[in-house]
């Protein structure tokens, strides 16, 4: 289905605001945002997994929702109305809404602020552009902290080895000794970020 046919439904009633995740991958998100004080979503898309994490984070958290939303052809990023309203839908916590590249999010002010609990990245998914994220927001995860990210493992019906964050995923974040691989289900891959004393 078009974009522009999605979004008419949507705002009809006859369509669900689409997700990119499985649904073993949101729970998973979801037990490791799990009564976090400050997490950040890299790559939005329509808000699923971004009112997920709203509703399982500390109260009085803030998640900081990152996405670009260029403009569609209706002269409006239909992706961008449909999270914003998806989100508001859950009345936790703070959403900062970032529209920006998540390299450039990277280096607001008010992102730099403070340690990230969660981040989860699921935006550029090519060699280069996993690394841009990666080299964005990895130093931003605090002691003890989670990263996940998205697209970054070979899966049955998904990516394969070729694909350029599964290897970089594989060439780069799993060697990072900042970082110990907890978790991994269908394409996603979870990190703690180990305690510096």
């Amino acid at each position: 289905m078009s974009v522009v046919a999605h979004y008419v439904k949507w705002r009809l009633g006859l369509a669900a605001a689409e997700g990119a995740t499985t649904a073993a991958e949101a729970d998973c998100l979801v037990r490791h945002a799990c009564g976090k004080k400050r997490l950040a979503e890299i790559g939005v898309w329509q808000g699923g997994t971004t009112a997920r994490l709203r509703a399982a984070m500390a109260p009085g958290a803030t998640l900081f929702a990152v996405d670009p939303f260029p403009k569609g052809r209706l002269g409006f990023s239909t992706q961008r109305a449909i999270a914003t309203r998806e989100v508001a839908k859950i009345a936790n916590g703070q959403v900062v809404w970032i529209r920006q590249t998540a390299a450039d999010a990277s280096r607001d002010p008010i992102v730099r602020s403070g340690g990230f609990e969660f981040v989860f990245l699921d935006a550029l998914h090519t060699y280069d552009g996993l690394r841009e994220d990666w080299e964005a927001w990895s130093p931003l995860v605090a002691n003890g902290g989670v990263i996940a990210i998205h697209d970054s493992r070979a899966s049955p019906g998904g990516h394969s080895e070729d694909v350029g964050g599964v290897r970089f995923t594989n060439d780069v974040i799993v060697k990072d000794d900042r970082f110990e691989m907890i978790e991994t289900i269908d394409s996603l891959t979870v990190l703690r970020r180990r305690t510096v004393a």
